[in-house]
């Protein structure tokens, strides 16, 4: 039988080329594949590019951008020397752990994708095969990863953090105490490196550029998807418009000569979250729902095929994670290991029943969230399934033909809940 340890451990090695050039047109755009000098086991020094693809036996290749300004539609494209990830050093890989994978490098882009839209506070972004499972401001860049790991303790076991700040002695406590296997920042304090060097397969990178991430708004970059005969879809970048109340409308729609408005307007905490919740949906996959609160994750949904089974899959895990973070911090164990230890007959069933009946009480914390969609409520049920969970606010697309009933729903609420449009989707796949 194969050593399925050492499959996940191995380097692959890959057979593409140093050079890559792609031409739009007369315009031509050159990358150069990355590659790091790595120490193998038996103390050999061999250069090697990513580890492997998304499984070991699929060869990958990391390329950056050295030449090109490309222009396409009256849009001007990222220019090389922007370069985050693909520009990442063997001197900017502080601690390689094990040799970085396509996986690893992905969930950081994403994590950036995501953090580049909250650079104004100390954030934190954790991911998980490239979604966000946890995602924070907090008053300093500690409690922003503590209040992203507390969103959803299970998933970051194995996932990447991005900082918007330099780590510091507090927050790399924080870190190590989990099992991780990125942690990305601009920068780390004295100290640091030798607390989180305690995991040893801990990969640790700094990209300076991060400090500058706010410049990266409005850049576009060419964005290509293989198709499985060989061809490619390319489109332009997404771009998140919505940063601030001027972007928002309130919610409105006409109905057989009827128009339909919110009777609550919402409160600027809630119009804080709309925005904090939007930035992070730009890095969720689609369908998506999301619950945020105080500039907090609460539930994430990803990647549903339709829209209240997704708004209904970010309640169920709200409640899965809230359960087991109240249980670690009764019990100093996960809700999970709980279950296993009343089965074992090596803790009482009333411990369960109480945390049980603690997460039905608070519902998972999720009422005053503000519920966030990616797109549009085809129907009032996804709505409903918020609304029947106590949030005080919902950010949506708008443009259904039943926005109507949404604002029915929003005024039909005990309390009323407060809805306002985006107009733009943010589908991501």
């Amino acid at each position: 039988m194969a050593d399925l340890k050492k499959m996940y451990s191995s380097i692959l090695g890959d057979s593409f080329p140093m050079q890559m050039t792609i031409s739009f047109g007369d315009q031509q755009l050159t990358y150069n594949k990355k590659t790091w000098k790595i120490r193998l086991e038996d103390g050999t020094i061999d250069e090697r590019g990513v580890r492997y693809g998304e499984n070991p036996d699929q060869e990958a290749a990391l390329y950056e951008l050295v030449n090109g300004n490309l222009t396409l539609g009256g849009c001007h494209f990222i220019e090389p020397g922007n370069g985050l990830v693909s520009a990442i050093t063997v001197e900017d890989m502080l601690q390689v752990g094990k040799h970085p994978g396509k996986i690893n490098l992905t969930d950081i882009d994403n994590g950036l994708n995501i953090i580049k839209y909250l650079m104004d506070k100390p954030a934190s972004v954790i991911l998980k095969h490239n979604n966000p499972c946890g995602a924070a401001y907090g008053d300093d860049l500690a409690t922003a990863f503590n209040r992203a790991l507390r969103a959803d303790r299970i998933a970051a076991f194995g996932g990447a953090v991005v900082l918007n700040r330099t780590c510091d002695i507090d927050t790399a406590e924080l870190l190590v105490k989990n099992y991780l296997e990125v942690v990305c920042a601009p920068e780390f304090a004295d100290g640091t490196l030798e607390i989180l060097g305690k995991l040893k397969n801990l990969r640790i990178v700094k990209i300076a550029d991060i400090s500058r991430l706010a410049d990266f708004e409005k850049f576009r970059f060419v964005d290509f998807k293989s198709l499985i005969d060989g061809g490619i879809i390319v489109q332009q970048s997404a771009v998140n418009s919505i940063r601030s109340i001027d972007n928002l409308t309130a919610a409105s729609a006409t109905w057989k000569g009827q128009e339909y408005k919110c009777d609550r307007q919402p409160t600027q905490a809630e119009i804080d979250d709309m925005i904090f919740g939007w930035a992070v949906e730009h890095g969720v996959t689609s369908n998506s729902v999301l619950y945020v609160k105080d500039g907090c994750t609460v539930g994430i949904g990803t990647g549903e095929q339709d829209r209240v089974g997704v708004a209904a899959i970010a309640v169920h895990k709200a409640y899965i994670k809230y359960a087991d973070i109240l249980c670690f911090d009764t019990h100093g164990i996960g809700y999970a290991d709980l279950e296993l230890a009343i089965r074992k007959g090596e803790r009482d069933r009333g411990e369960k029943e109480a945390i049980d009946a603690q997460v039905k009480q608070e519902r998972a914390n999720l009422p005053g969230s503000v519920m966030i969609s990616d797109a549009f409520f085809p129907f009032r049920d996804g709505a409903d399934v918020g609304i029947a969970q106590g949030i005080s606010a919902i950010l949506q697309a708008g443009g259904s033909l039943r926005d109507f009933e949404c604002i029915q729903a929003c005024n039909e609420a005990d309390p009323q809940v407060a809805m306002m449009f985006t107009g733009q989707r943010s589908f991501k796949h």
